[in-house]
């Protein structure tokens, strides 16, 4: 039978919200870090807990970024399963009726809402709703022993989630901007032109968007009012001198319209973060550490990115630290305008044995960095050595745990003082790991090779990716005094070969001018600089791999990055138009550059799988890497760099776009694939992570199975302390706001 015609018949009988749940199967794995914690010393063990105190309770400020329902379940949830142990909970479930699977999809829900800090994916930001009927979890809610101890609250908590926890009007599937999705980055009213005013006004201040939020109003003449509020503890309207938030509260006039710039959100939140900053600072085991916690502390007092910026500088200087961190508003990927950071906060401990392998890549850099496809002076003035470790993971909060990270993303620090590079090893060897009937739209042939290169292939991609990638290239700007970054009377733009035209003027930043394609325009160009470099020899002899071996690691690179290509279109959605995942954006786009490549080096077939329906198949030809991919790549890679160098949006948009456009049409028809990935698709991994105690003098921790039910129980024990004053402060913090998605607390 012909696939298109199996696909036609088992479409019109699919359940329309299955991508809209969790499976019960959903995979969970630990993140072990005992080993590299137990070697810690007394002291930087206690700044190892106090860290992750901190990064705990700021990780709590993503359900207030994720959607307005989000803090309420949180707390309906932690109520629910906190009084009662979930075998507990099940006899209860069961003896109201509830079968087994349904139960089993409640705790996979509570699991997936806490590993993604709110009720849409991280990696997607997709709707996911319970698995199990609305009025079946009601009657075990009412059942419970937390309705039994305050059935007031409970039911409070259930009156005010239970349409929006389970509802799937379309505007609701995807976080978005307007009539596109659910953010709370914006209020509901907020539309793309809002965000646009918005960011000019910002621009012309030169103040950074990582830390506010745009709530829009109507004045007594029925003129839209904007309120820009940053996040912060203090919540006084005015700032004494010599703060630098002096001059940037209060209210302004833009383009006819009153913006007052205000502070406070997120107060209480913030508080605990900045408490326990100051108690790790005891343990801090050098100056620039402690100076970095002060200004961090300062900056979520007083809602400065400027502190935020100058703790990066001592962050940034602090080289080769035992115990590592960041800490802040840092990811713009959720941010439908992508320039509003998410709070994220991680605590982890140096692998020395690993770190040692990219201490050496540092040590190539430059000489890796001549080696890209542009002009040297579309590079930095210099490079600056950047610290690049590889870390297992003791704390991650935010919506969801990366790879590897290279940070700060403040363009002017990066330029001038350098950056840093980190790869979660922990992360990377539980996240890599597959198993072989799991493993789709390969040939047999390729999955024994892929499986056991997989890991060490996707390392040298993270290193590369992070450390080159992210690490590499030249913005050029023009100052508040005007003075360029470069000569424009010699520059040359390679793709026009004339001077060059464009660059960043005052204010303006890469964020700020790139906006709503800037993450996923930068992912790519990482992406690509990882592929470009990974054929070098001495790369891959640096991570250990040499002859045969070598060759097969560069292959199941370039094959991995085609296949996710194609799994990327799970992450499209149709009826808007829009990618929802920066990463599988970029990867679909490099796809779609390898195909244009011709001469057969990528295919992608539509096939009937052994199970009798709709599968696809994507083969790389590894003979023409060097002779097609590689030319291809390097092609792309210049011209995302010289859009990028030069502030070119009209034209980076224009291409990236273009590659980005998923149709139904021959020869690759897109949109039926993406039907195939979603019916095949793989629920990606959560992750459980541990707790840290005091204990008389020393720190213990406390580890967790890996299971929905262990995940549920770390979660629960994060907050021993102050569970009841913090579920109080973030009710009050989300009912506060709810008006502005219209909604309000019951």
């Amino acid at each position: 039978q012909n696939p298109k015609q199996v696909w036609k018949s088992l479409a019109v009988n699919m359940a329309a919200p299955s991508q809209y749940v969790l499976p019960n199967d959903l995979p969970v794995a630990l993140l072990d870090c005992s080993e590299a914690f137990l070697l810690l010393s007394a002291e930087e063990k206690l700044y190892t807990h106090y860290l992750s105190r901190a990064s705990f309770y700021g990780g709590l400020i993503v359900l207030f970024q994720t959607s307005p329902e989000s803090p309420a379940i949180y707390i309906l949830l932690n109520r629910l399963f906190r009084t009662q142990e979930p075998a507990e909970l099940q006899s209860v479930a069961l003896g109201q009726g509830l079968k087994e699977e349904e139960y089993q999809a409640l705790l996979v829900y509570a699991a997936g809402f806490f590993a993604n800090m709110g009720n849409y994916k991280s990696f997607g930001d997709t709707k996911f709703v319970p698995n199990l009927p609305k009025e079946k979890l009601e009657k075990l809610i009412r059942a419970s022993n937390a309705f039994l101890k305050d059935p007031e609250g409970m039911e409070s908590l259930w009156r005010t989630v239970a349409d929006q926890m389970y509802s799937l009007e379309p505007a609701e599937r995807q976080l978005g901007l307007g009539d596109q999705g659910i953010t709370t980055y914006f209020s509901g009213n907020c539309t793309l032109e809002d965000a646009e005013l918005a960011q000019k006004f910002l621009d012309s201040k030169s103040l950074s968007a990582y830390n506010t939020r745009l709530f829009k109003t109507l004045d007594e003449s029925g003129k839209s009012l904007y309120e820009v509020r940053l996040a912060s503890v203090n919540r006084e309207e005015r700032a004494a001198s010599p703060s630098d938030m002096s001059e940037i509260l209060g209210s302004f006039e833009h383009e006819g319209h009153q913006i007052p710039v205000t502070r406070g959100d997120y107060s209480p939140l913030l508080r605990r973060v900045r408490d326990n900053l100051e108690n790790a600072k005891a343990y801090a085991s050098n100056d620039n550490q402690r100076q970095m916690l002060e200004e961090y502390g300062r900056s979520f007092q007083e809602g400065s990115i400027k502190a935020h910026k100058e703790g990066s500088k001592y962050w940034v200087q602090d080289k080769g630290p035992i115990v590592e961190s960041y800490i802040g508003f840092i990811e713009s990927y959720r941010d439908p305008f992508g320039s509003r950071g998410e709070f994220e906060g991680f605590v982890a401990v140096v692998n020395k044995s690993v770190s040692a392998r990219f201490a050496q890549l540092v040590s190539a850099a430059e000489k890796l960095v001549s080696s890209l496809p542009w002009p040297a002076y579309y590079e930095k003035d210099s490079f600056l050595r950047p610290d690049f470790t590889s870390l297992d993971v003791v704390t991650f909060s935010g919506s969801g745990i990366p790879a590897g990270i290279n940070i700060p993303n403040y363009d002017d620090i990066r330029q001038t003082v350098g950056f840093k590079n980190v790869s979660l090893g922990n992360v990377l060897s539980v996240g890599s790991a597959t198993e072989r009937e799991k493993l789709t739209f390969l040939r047999e042939e390729d999955k024994d090779l892929f499986i056991k290169f997989r890991g060490p292939s996707f390392e040298v991609q993270v290193g590369l990716h992070e450390l080159l990638g992210h690490g590499s290239g030249k913005l050029f700007v023009q100052d508040e005094k005007g003075t360029l970054n470069f000569d424009k009377e010699t520059v040359i733009n390679p793709e026009t070969g004339e001077l060059v035209k464009s660059w960043y003027k005052t204010g303006e930043t890469w964020d700020s001018k790139f906006s709503t394609i800037a993450s996923s325009y930068e992912e790519c160009r990482a992406e690509c600089v990882g592929l470009y470099l990974c054929i070098n020899q001495e790369v891959l002899r640096i991570f250990g791999h040499e002859a045969q071996e070598a060759q097969d690691v560069l292959y199941v690179n370039w094959l991995n990055m085609v296949r996710a290509g194609l799994m990327g279109l799970e992450y499209y959605t149709p009826e808007t138009g829009r990618w929802r995942q920066a990463h599988m954006q970029a990867r679909f786009v490099i796809l779609r550059v390898l195909l244009e490549a011709g001469e057969n080096f990528v295919t992608i077939s539509q096939t009937t799988g052994a199970d009798g329906r709709p599968d696809a198949q994507v083969t790389l030809d590894r003979e023409k890497i060097v002779s097609v991919g590689h030319p291809a790549i390097r092609r792309f890679l210049l011209r995302l760099q010289v859009y990028k160098s030069t502030a070119d949006v009209e034209r980076a948009r224009k291409m990236y776009d273009g590659y980005s456009a998923v149709t139904d049409a021959d020869p690759h028809r897109f949109l039926t694939l993406r039907d195939i990935i979603i019916l095949r698709k793989e629920e990606r991994k959560s992750f459980v992570q541990i707790n840290t105690r005091i204990v008389g003098d020393s720190v213990d921790i406390v580890q967790y199975d890996s299971s929905p039910c262990g995940l549920i129980r770390s979660v629960l024990q994060r907050f021993p302390d102050d569970e009841e004053e913090l579920e109080r402060e973030m009710l009050e913090l989300s009912c506060a706001d709810s008006h502005f998605w219209g909604q309000q607390c019951r």
